[in-house]
């Protein structure tokens, strides 16, 4: 569920924010032009952005002033930088934060390098993303801003086309999620929600006379500058120009073209955050590993059905259930799932998955009933709880080849059983539908 949405008074201006994690330190996410909090938690790889940042941090979220969940502001009196930042400070106070670090994006970095400049007793780090120091008229020192005439233009093109990304838009913002229909409906209904056509071209406007090289020299908390190689939005070297200018920041070249901060690798870019700030980069997650599987069914599960009745067939189907899995826990295995009479597991190691299936065919002989089951180990896929992959195909197939109470392995998980005590005998080679080559089979025996 996403964190409850709360507002801050600034002057006379509500400001929503939300805040989630109770990690050691406070940490201030400032989105770019347009925003939305809830939205951004109905966008799966931002969600998982702001996740992963609320595991080592307490993560504060909020709208500015105009956009999103916050008060909206006439387009004849338009918020000044300044006061946008200090947006931020009310926030902090509200939620009772002394000190943060803060992160913005695009033109959230701005107001986050003036809080910082500002501020530095109340500041613990600053780090920004694809962000810019002037957004209007390129002279000699800064050759990147776009022309004034192009930016108007630019700007009533947004307001003309406001909701609806053409294909030229998602390749100059977003150019990795060109294709991505899902990904691009999402990203306009984000827009929309965020602000008004009027509104988005007015902030676009007061966003073009951004200038914040003279507060450059003036930060003197941690930095750090992290911009996406190939951003057609922002240059790259405009990133450059940000920490040769602050003292003493690191800069930071990230892979990718994205200038949507969701579009991208977002975890390389949490990866650099959680670092920064906490001096550790986590390990990461794996997503393959070599594991036995087994998997079992009821043999002759339809004709005793019918020969039982309903009531009577769902009543053995849960003695049968409990029989297997006190098997799995007696062994260690893991259950990874249940199709209609069968079982899916995975265990550690292959000879603990063979001794199972055994022990569970003479188990369930008890209820009346007899079981079939296929034992193999390989490289298998991770995926939540679940697991995919060849390796648990090959498991199926093999399983579908035994007859009552038997238990056939693969030639891989008899040659790593070697000296177990566990029996084998050939059960012929095969081939298994849909799987090259053919398959060496083994019926085990205690």
């Amino acid at each position: 569920m996403p964190p409850e949405t709360r507002y801050a008074r600034s002057g006379d201006v509500n400001i929503a924010y939300q805040v989630v994690g109770e990690g050691p330190r406070d940490l201030v996410y400032v989105p770019g032009w347009i925003s939305n909090v809830e939205m951004m938690w109905e966008q799966p790889p931002m969600a998982r952005f702001l996740e992963r940042l609320a595991s080592f941090s307490r993560l504060i979220l909020f709208d500015k002033r105009g956009t999103g969940l916050s008060d909206r502001v006439s387009n004849d009196k338009l918020p000044t930088l300044e006061e946008r930042m200090d947006d931020v400070r009310a926030v902090l106070e509200t939620v009772g934060s002394e000190r943060a670090a803060l992160f913005g994006h695009s033109e959230g970095g701005n107001m986050c390098m003036l809080f910082a400049a500002t501020y530095p007793e109340r500041t613990t780090a600053l780090i920004t993303l694809g962000c810019f120091a002037k957004r209007r008229d390129p002279d000699d020192d800064y050759p990147w801003a776009p022309a004034a005439d192009d930016r108007e233009e630019s700007t009533l093109d947004v307001e003309r086309n406001w909701g609806h990304l053409r294909p030229e838009d998602v390749e100059y913002y977003a150019p990795s999620r060109v294709g991505d229909e899902q990904f691009v409906r999402n990203l306009e209904r984000y827009f929309r929600r965020g602000a008004s056509p009027g509104a988005a071209a007015a902030l676009l406007r007061m966003n073009s006379y951004i200038d914040v090289r003279a507060v450059l020299p003036t930060i003197r908390v941690p930095t750090l500058v992290l911009h996406r190689r190939g951003d057609r939005d922002v240059d790259v070297a405009e990133g450059r120009y940000l920490a040769s200018r602050i003292q003493g920041s690191k800069f930071v070249e990230l892979a990718g073209d994205d200038h949507v901060i969701s579009a991208g690798d977002i975890q390389a870019v949490a990866d650099e955050i959680e670092e920064f700030l906490t001096g550790t980069r986590p390990l990461p997650e794996p997503d393959r590993v070599l594991a036995t599987v087994m998997f079992t069914d009821i043999v002759g599960s339809t004709e005793r059905a019918v020969q039982l009745g309903d009531r009577r067939w769902r009543e053995l189907l849960g003695e049968h259930d409990g029989a297997v899995r006190r098997e799995l826990d007696r062994f260690r295995g893991r259950e990874v799932d249940t199709a209609g009479d069968g079982f899916l597991a995975a265990f550690d190691g292959p000879a603990r998955a063979v001794r199972c299936a055994l022990s569970a065919s003479e188990a369930v002989q008890e209820l009346g009933i007899e079981i079939r089951a296929g034992v193999h180990t390989g490289e298998c896929e991770l995926d939540g709880s679940k697991i995919r992959g060849i390796a648990v195909h090959t498991g199926a197939r093999i399983a579908a080849l035994a007859g009552p109470s038997e238990v056939l392995v693969s030639q891989t998980v008899k040659d790593l059983v070697s000296g177990s005590g566990l029996s084998f005998e050939e059960h012929g080679v095969h081939e298994l539908k849909g799987l090259p080559g053919e398959w060496r089979v083994y019926a085990a025996g205690a």
